[in-house]
């Protein structure tokens, strides 16, 4: 098993949301977000699944970590709820880990189940001015700077910086990486 955690954080400051949505709109970070997981089982916390449009992830593995047993699937071929992250420890498919900010926090803080690949995408244009409840990524984002190694490659969309990191000293499936950096060299082409 690969586990990927992939984010869109505010440069300086490491906001990945305000409230239930997002403090921006760039229609690339969705499609990059939407392309590189397709098909992959997708895992996020109930407050992220519950802000999520409901057509958006219809038909796709989902796995929704609450450990208050009160979320409720609307899609109950393809999503479950898990309420004990250690339960994924020898989960058979890769996982690609969609937030929110607790869920990456939880990630990276237990040895087995840290990221093995990080898609850390940093966007450097404003914050809606309106935006309320401010969600950021700061202590993911110390433990990725401390126990991560950045490929040399960047890639640049609409303002977004994506960056590819790997854990250090681990064993990282190259089929993963590479089907990333294959997306990541042609997106928007």
């Amino acid at each position: 098993m690969t586990i990927v955690s992939i984010w869109c954080r505010h440069k300086g400051d490491n906001v990945i949301g305000a409230g239930l949505g997002l403090p921006w709109r760039i229609p690339s970070d969705t499609r990059r977000f939407r392309n590189l997981t397709a098909g992959k089982v997708k895992v996020m916390g109930a407050r992220t699944y519950s802000g999520m449009p409901q057509k958006v992830l219809l038909g796709q593995k989902l796995i929704i970590l609450d450990n208050t047993n009160q979320c409720e699937v609307f899609d109950e071929k393809n999503h479950q709820v898990c309420a004990d992250i250690n339960l994924l420890k020898d989960y058979p498919e890769d996982l690609y880990i969609s937030g929110g900010a607790t869920i990456y926090a939880l990630f990276f803080k237990i040895a087995p189940l840290m990221p093995d690949v990080v898609v850390d995408c940093v966007y450097n244009g404003e914050i809606s001015v309106d935006a309320k409840d401010l969600v950021d990524v700061s202590a993911s984002v110390a433990i990725l700077e401390q126990q991560y190694t950045p490929l040399p490659q960047r890639f640049e969309l609409d303002n977004v910086i994506t960056t590819i990191w790997l854990k250090k000293g681990a064993f990282v499936a190259q089929d993963v990486v590479k089907t990333i950096l294959q997306y990541m060299e042609t997106e928007g082409k």
